[in-house]
Parts: C-alpha cells; structure tokens; sequence
C-alpha cells in the first residue's frame, strides 16, 4: 500500500503543479460550486476555487506527503498495522486539500476539524500516558479555533452566503465582517500555534517521526496562516495588522530562544517550525501576503527534510532523541549529515539553498518597511537566534565523540529513508530560486543603505558564534545553565507557557466542570430532576399498591359507606 500510495500521489502532484504554474503564468483561475441544499435564504454550497495559489500549494503538500509515505516503509517497518497508519496520513492529506482549495467557511470547517480529528488520532498514535496528554493538549487547543470558525458561519449567515470573497467589495461599510475577521484571526493563531497558543505544537511531537515531517511542515500549522492569506484583504482593511506583527514577533523571539536550551532534537526543530510560523505571521501582518506565501512554500520543503533526518538519526539511536547523546554521526551516516547539513543551513538563509531567497527578501523588506525599534529588534534578534540553535544542534551531532552505546549499529543502509531524503534534498537546494523566478517574475530593486543591507550578515555570524558559545558553556565556563537556573527554567519551558495551558485547561475549565457534574448532575439535579421525580413516583406507587393489596376490607366498608351514603341522597 505505501508504494502504491506514493507512486499515486507523486504524480497526482507532478500534474498539478504543471497545472498551477501554467495557472499563474497566464493569471487565470477558476471558481466552481453547487449548490448542496437552502437555509433560511442562504444556499449552503460546496465550492472549489482553483488558482496558482491553491494548485502549487496543494502539489507541495502532495509531493511531500508522497516522499513521507516511501520514507515510512522503512521508519514504520516493524508496525503491524502499517495500512492503517498509511490510511491516517491520506485521511489527513484529504483535509488538508479540502481547506486548500475552499474559499467558502463550510468547507473550510469541514477541513478544519478533519485536520484536527486525525492529527489526535496520530499524536496517540503510540499509545502511551504522554502521547495521550499532547494528543488532549493538541485538540484542545485547536478546538478553539474550530469554535471561531463555527461562530463566523453562524455571523456570515446574515450575508445570504458563505463565501468571504464575495464581500472584499462591501467590507468597509461591515461591522459583521470586523467580528468575523477578528474570529479567523483567532483561528489561524491557534493553527499555527501563535502566543498564547503555543504549548501544542512542541507536545505534538509525540507522533511518529513521519507524521511530524507532515504535520510541522505543509499541513496543520501552515493552516492558519494560508487562512489568512486568502483572508489578507480584510486583515488590512480592518487595522489588525499591528496587533498581528506584535504577536508573530513575540513568537518567533521566543521559539528562538527556548530552542537555545532544548535538548531533545524532535523538540528544537519543533520550537524552529514555530519560529517559521511567527516570521510568515509576522510578514503577513505588514502587508506582504505573497511573500508570506513564498515562505510558506521554501519552509515546507527544508523543513519535511529536516524531520527526516532526525527521524534517521533517532532510528538508528534506537529511538534516543537527546542531542547529548550524540556525536560524530558524520562518520556513521555521511548521507544523512548531508541532508541534515543542507537543510539546517537552507534554515539559516545561508545563500542559494531555498531559505535565502524567501529569508533575505524578507528581512529587507523588514528594512525597507515603516516599523518601530522593537519590531526590527525583535526580527534581526530572532534571525541570530535561528542561526544559534541550528549551529548548537550541529555542535551536538556532528562534532566530538559518539556518546551513544558502543554495541549499535549506526549507517544509512535503509533504502526507503534515504530516497526520500534526497527527493527532498535536490528540490531544497533549487527549488527556493525557481519559486522565486515563478512568483515574482519582474525583478524589484531594494535599494538599502549599506549597513542594513550587511545587517542580515552579521546577524547571522554573530547567531552561530552564539550558538557555539552556548553549547561549549552547558559542559563549562561553571556550568551557565545550572548558575542561573530560574532563568534558564524560564527560556526554556517556553516562558511557562505549557504549564499555564495544561494547569489553565486542568484547574479552570476541567475543575469547575467535574464540581458542577459532581453537585449538580449527581447532587440535586439528581434530587430534585427526573431521577428524584422517578424515585418519587416508584415510592407513591408501591405505596398504593401494598394498601390496595393489604386492605381489602378498608375498600369493602367503604363502599358500603358511599352506596349508604348514596341511597339515603334518593330517598330523601
């Protein structure tokens, strides 16, 4: 079944992006709908919208789904029910496609919530106390989304129509569009895991090493900000841009820095995938909606390689995912090395791998935008940081002694994990320029004063002698992570961010609810509801019956008490 799948969805994705790029070289698109059934005057409708966006952006998530399933053949080899986990990653490439190419909320909802019922069923996928908490965590957190969506249907129906790119033209004039903006912003930030809804996306690393490639690079995270990238005229419009900017940065500085003091390496690509998603969010939020996009496409590629080669190096540690364990893995899995190398560096911006040209164009554009100090801070400071935990990351794995045990067999002999990752490899070192040969055909010249046009350079060095420094001081320089240990607590448990969602969700919500269940529904609701009315009427009915069954005679002088009673009344 896996290789039928990914012959399948290989070409399946090959055919469409042909499509969308002929799409976006002719600006041609193409709007389908039916209608399914008529509410109260608004025609409930499936609708299709068919253009350069949604056709190169779902031929990614094909492609990259179709090297993840080959990829899985050898990672998942010893899983008995290896069909099932291959009809979960269709089932979730299905949702994905449905979001993507639905400009009408309905449908959106319905990709929505598939997205979210089989990202739960993979994150406790190995079925363990852990994976069952992040699975709760990670559903949780996105059914708050849901509900914004759901909330914005029930506003929309007040417009006769679900479609929002119908109303670009009447949005000024619109309250309702406001809320119902205000509502999609609420849900693309918890898709995309944006303060302060960020605890899940680290915690949804307990899934398979797979389905994190997936997940943390074109599916569910990416969601939200393609959301608002169809919704980008209304986010504009309404003045929530500066708001947006604020929290994107926020989240990008402080991904970057709890990614400094990670230790486990499925966890630090995480809190690197959350850094990316606050930079889209961020570039979104200025007004920069194609470019945003760009980076979303770049991003998915490096990024799906970069969980594949941790997912290699995790195999053959024997599921080991602590980085001070590793070492010297260049000697034992060279081809792995590469691919991890390449990727971590196309992660950097380093120049004319994929990540340049969607990094450095945003970064002076950054430069070139009316922003405030602590927006350009908060941008050049996190690129450093990026740089950091990625040279922090290789210090760990490639460099030194292998601390792994000695009797393990490490190389890269499997055939499937290596295919995909040069499947990916190839389109992670071309595929950033030809992007961007496609969708900015006409050359602009930005044109910076040189010292913000080498600003991007030196943050970088600076990021990567950062990044040494912190891995040489956690072994000495008096050991800076244990000398100011409240900090270091603080920077890397994400500001406290998963305790405050875990013990808000556990003390707040989930304790009032058991109190309310445990007084009202088993206390006096019991008492004096249907139970208490039940156990009243049982109580009444026994009662009579034992007096109709016990006293016979009581009833016999009764009667004869009345047919006196009554003779008397005809006589008289």
């Amino acid at each position: 079944m896996c290789s039928l799948s990914f012959f399948s969805l290989f070409m399946l994705s090959t055919l469409i992006f042909i499509w969308g790029v002929y799409y976006l070289m002719i600006d041609y698109s193409i709007f389908i709908e039916w209608e399914l059934f008529n509410l109260n005057g608004s025609m409930v409708v499936m609708t299709m919208i068919l253009d350069w966006m949604s056709l190169i952006f779902m031929s990614f998530v094909m492609y990259i789904s179709s090297l993840v399933i080959y990829y899985s053949e050898d990672y998942m080899s010893g899983e008995k029910n290896i069909n099932r986990f291959i009809i979960l990653i269709l089932m979730f490439i299905f949702s994905m496609v449905l979001l993507i190419i639905s400009p009408n909320l309905i449908s959106i909802l319905l990709g929505w919530d598939g997205l979210g019922l089989v990202s739960y069923c993979l994150v406790i996928y190995y079925q363990n106390v852990k994976s069952y908490s992040a699975g709760m965590l990670t559903v949780l957190s996105n059914r708050i989304g849901d509900v914004a969506i759901l909330i914005s249907i029930a506003w929309m129906l007040n417009f006769g129509g679900w479609n929002y790119m119908y109303y670009y033209d009447f949005i000024l004039s619109s309250f309702e569009m406001k809320i119902i903006t205000m509502l999609v912003i609420l849900a693309a930030m918890t898709s995309s895991a944006q303060i302060p809804f960020s605890s899940w996306l680290p915690a949804a690393m307990a899934a398979p090493t797979p389905v994190s490639a997936l997940v943390h690079s074109s599916t569910l995270v990416t969601a939200g900000v393609y959301l608002l990238i169809r919704f980008s005229p209304m986010v504009n419009i309404y003045g929530f841009g500066w708001w947006l900017l604020l929290i994107g940065c926020l989240t990008m500085f402080m991904a970057g820095l709890s990614a400094n003091f990670e230790f486990d390496l499925k966890k630090v690509i995480a809190l690197s995938t959350l850094s990316q998603l606050g930079l889209m969010m961020s570039i979104l939020a200025m007004g920069y909606s194609k470019l945003s996009f760009f980076h979303l496409l770049v991003h998915a590629l490096f990024k799906a390689l970069l969980f594949m080669c941790a997912g290699s190096m995790i195999h053959n540690l024997k599921d080991l995912q602590d980085i001070r364990f590793m070492g010297s893995i260049v000697n034992f899995m060279p081809l792995t090395s590469v691919c991890f190398n390449v990727s971590s560096l196309a992660l950097c911006g380093m120049p004319f791998l994929a990540g340049f040209y969607s990094k450095d164009l945003i970064l002076e554009m950054v430069c070139f935008s009316w922003i405030n100090s602590l927006i350009f801070f908060l941008y050049f400071f996190s690129t450093g940081l990026t740089v950091s935990y990625t040279f922090r990351l290789f210090y760990y794995s490639m460099f030194g002694d292998n601390n792994f045990y000695c009797i393990s067999v490490i190389n890269d002999k499997g055939f499937f994990i290596s295919l995909g990752m040069i499947g990916l490899l190839i389109i992670s070192v071309f595929g950033g320029s030809f992007l961007s040969w496609l969708i900015f055909p006409i050359p602009n010249m930005i044109s910076l004063p040189y010292y913000l046009k080498g600003l991007t350079g030196v943050s970088v060095i600076l990021g990567s002698y950062l990044g040494y420094i912190i891995s040489k001081s956690d072994f000495s320089w008096n050991l800076f992570s244990l000398s100011m240990l409240s900090f270091t607590n603080f920077i890397g448990s994400m500001w406290f961010m998963p305790f405050l969602s875990t013990n808000f969700i556990s003390y707040l919500p989930l304790s009032m609810g058991y109190y309310s269940w445990k007084l009202i529904d088993c206390g006096w609701g019991e008492l004096f509801g249907g139970q208490g009315f039940y156990n009243l009427f049982i109580y009444l009915i026994g009662y009579i019956q034992n007096w109709y069954s016990s006293h016979f005679s009581i009833y016999l002088l009764i009667f004869i008490f009345w047919m006196f009673i009554l003779i008397l009344l005809l006589f008289l």
